[in-house]
């Protein structure tokens, strides 16, 4: 019992690092190893790290199944909404430089959202498959 609390303790504390962590790899990932995808998994780590300290309950309060569900194809549309923005402006998929009046800065903001939306999909999907596997276990 006593060893439960110490893990309840534990996991509230770092909780908050992990978060920061995952938005760390989100913002440093055009300059360095990281990214959307990196930053995603971490994201659901945490729920998945709630879940299994506090409950399936408990980890649907911060990430409720309605929303998991929801940021799979959102985050796709982020994605592929950011190279159809390209294609409208007579530019090729994916080209980033239209996207402000400098081509550089076009092409930060390109990256930027290209990764926020692997992050959103990549934490919605393994979100939902931790909550398929808990569920399916009952």
């Amino acid at each position: 019992m006593s060893l439960d609390l110490i893990l309840r303790v534990g996991t509230k504390l770092v909780l908050p690092f992990i978060l920061l962590f995952a938005l760390y790899v989100q913002f440093h990932g055009e300059y360095g190893p990281g990214g959307g995808f990196q930053a995603g998994v971490i994201t659901a780590g945490m729920v998945i790290l709630v879940g299994i300290t506090f409950g399936l309950k408990a980890a649907q309060r911060i990430a409720p199944p309605s929303l998991v569900e929801t940021m799979i194809p959102i985050g796709v549309l982020i994605f592929a909404g950011t190279g159809v923005i390209g294609l409208l402006m007579g530019k090729n998929f994916l080209d980033y430089s239209v996207l402000a009046q400098e081509p550089a800065n076009g092409r930060h903001l390109g990256i930027f959202l290209v990764e926020a939306g692997v992050l959103v999909t990549v934490s919605g999907t393994m979100t939902a498959l931790f909550y398929a596997f808990v569920e399916r276990a009952r």
